[in-house]
């Protein structure tokens, strides 16, 4: 089996100008968590999920630095602050961050395969990295032609039996 195999064609992408509101309006009416994005000439520049736009709602860790002893100061000690939902301002944070564009939360850092590489390496790839939940499959020209989302490795061998 090779990613040919394995992968969906008719893959839901996002452009780089699309705006956080509306990227967050599609993941509301689809099954899945992730988007390729493309430009006009379908070379993925990226991939938005959930997560990249959850993380722009939630604060920032808050780490508090408490010297001990006497300067310098060679030691500390960390303490983490979590900052309850409750008091977030959620509303505020989302009419802020709701016009960016997606190319400036999407991952750039995006692990692909070509349409020739064996189910061995898809596989490989999408347990290596618990963040890693789809791989799109790229041309030689770094051009869209496919996406392997989990599911479809595990439904692949459902219907391939395992002898």
């Amino acid at each position: 089996m090779q990613a040919r195999d394995l992968m969906i064609t008719d893959v839901q992408t996002v452009s780089p100008e699309d705006d956080v509101a509306d990227v967050l309006k599609r993941f509301a009416r689809v099954r899945f968590s992730g988007f390729p994005v493309i430009d006009d000439e379908r070379y993925l520049l990226g991939i938005v999920s959930e997560s990249d736009l959850v993380d722009l709602f939630e604060p920032e860790d808050e780490t508090l630095w408490i010297p001990i002893g006497f300067p310098p100061f060679v030691d500390t000690l960390t303490y983490q602050i979590d900052v309850p939902w409750n008091d977030i301002d959620t509303g505020l944070d989302f009419v802020r961050e709701s016009g960016r564009p997606i190319s400036k939360v999407m991952t750039t850092d995006v692990v692909t395969v070509d349409p020739d590489a064996d189910a061995e390496t898809v596989l490989d790839l999408l347990s290596g990295d618990p963040d890693v939940n789809r791989v799109p499959v790229v041309d030689a020209d770094g051009r869209l032609v496919g996406l392997i989302a989990r599911q479809d490795v595990i439904r692949a061998l459902r219907d391939r039996g395992l002898d």
